[in-house]
């Protein structure tokens, strides 16, 4: 349920319609718009509404109809901005999150991140804990690699994010990273979202490998409902019946995601597309179709990369769609990293 006030409730209206929600046993959350103040009640199924909305200062009461409460836009209509630092993630810049699939090498993760720092990301991505579907393939460097990536992060003076697989590994992830990722094959470790929801750090959460939108947002739901307000989605791309990219990349999730949730959404094109020749061109229209930022795999040698190198950017690559992504965001009222970027190796 939701609890507009009206345009002119004092603060002394507003505490006593919150006072009276907690009697009833809710869970109340007070959001304060441009003209409006908002509560966002949770557990008000079995309350009337016109109770609530006879109190003093009350302008309307709504129910909410949609399973996710707490993600919801109802619940919220302003946007939410996750903020780490300086970098704002859901304001008005599109942010850039860039790096290796997985550390490999401290040369490999330095490079990547001096290329993806100079090209105007904010944010490093890299994996020290890889889920993969082969147990023979490369399963990351573990703290190792976490090592790598924060050494790497701080002398390019750039913000974390790195995936946490496992309730066993938030302590230990939390030491290094700014930002905890949960992939796609976690959306529904409901004990893993559950911790999180405790966890004092941002989540990226991305979709499901066949997930919807709904499940997307209850997943969500999960992180929010342990008091953890600071969500980020991301959407990867689903599995359908085609075959010719590694998933199918849902360009339409992105407003409709915006229309149902005040929570930010980034997109991840080297996940949808799995193959570097289409990164770029999904980027793009992730942008043009209102994404808050993009997660993109950036290798300083992509060939002799030890996971995900086929969809791995050269770095030449990744500074051309930047460049590019900067004339786009503009023409949607979007900024993105204004810093210079250096224009050599643009050839491949």
């Amino acid at each position: 349920m939701v609890v507009v006030m009206n345009e002119r409730a004092t603060e002394a209206q507003i505490d006593a319609v919150i006072s009276r929600l907690i009697e009833l046993g809710m869970d109340v959350h007070r959001s304060s718009g441009v003209s409006r103040t908002v509560l966002g009640v949770v557990g008000a199924h079995k309350i009337d509404p016109e109770l609530i909305g006879i109190l003093d200062g009350v302008h309307e009461v709504l129910r909410i109809t949609e399973p996710y409460k707490r993600a919801s836009r109802t619940f919220k209509p302003e946007n939410t901005v996750v903020s780490t630092d300086d970098v704002r993630v859901g304001g008005d810049e599109v942010i850039v999150m860039a790096g290796p699939c997985s550390a490999e090498t401290e040369e490999q993760v330095h490079a990547s991140a001096a290329a993806v720092k100079r090209a105007g990301a904010k944010i490093l991505r890299g994996g020290a804990f890889k889920p993969r579907s082969s147990p023979y393939s490369f399963q990351g460097l573990g703290e190792e690699g976490l090592k790598m990536l924060r050494s790497a992060a701080d002398a390019h003076t750039l913000k974390l994010v790195s995936e946490v697989m496992d309730i066993s590994q938030i302590e230990l992830i939390a030491k290094y990273c700014d930002i905890f990722q949960v992939g796609a094959r976690n959306m529904q470790n409901y004990t893993l979202l559950r911790e999180l929801g405790h966890a004092t750090k941002p989540v990226l959460l991305k979709r499901g490998i066949s997930a919807t939108i709904e499940e997307w947002l209850l997943s969500a739901e999960y992180i929010l409902a342990g008091g953890n307000n600071d969500v980020i989605l991301c959407e990867r791309g689903i599995r359908t019946f085609e075959t010719a990219t590694r998933n199918t990349f849902d360009i339409s999730a992105i407003p409709v995601v915006k229309k149902l949730s005040h929570l930010p959404i980034v997109a991840d094109p080297s996940h949808g597309a799995g193959r570097r020749d289409m990164v770029a061109q999904l980027a793009r229209a992730a942008v043009a179709a209102g994404a808050d930022g993009l997660i993109i795999e950036v290798h300083n040698d992509p060939d002799r990369a030890l996971s995900d190198g086929a969809q791995s950017m050269f770095p030449a690559q990744f500074e051309r769609l930047m460049a590019e992504l900067r004339i786009i965001a503009p023409a949607i009222g979007r900024s993105i990293c204004l810093e210079p970027v250096s224009r050599r190796g643009w050839a491949r």
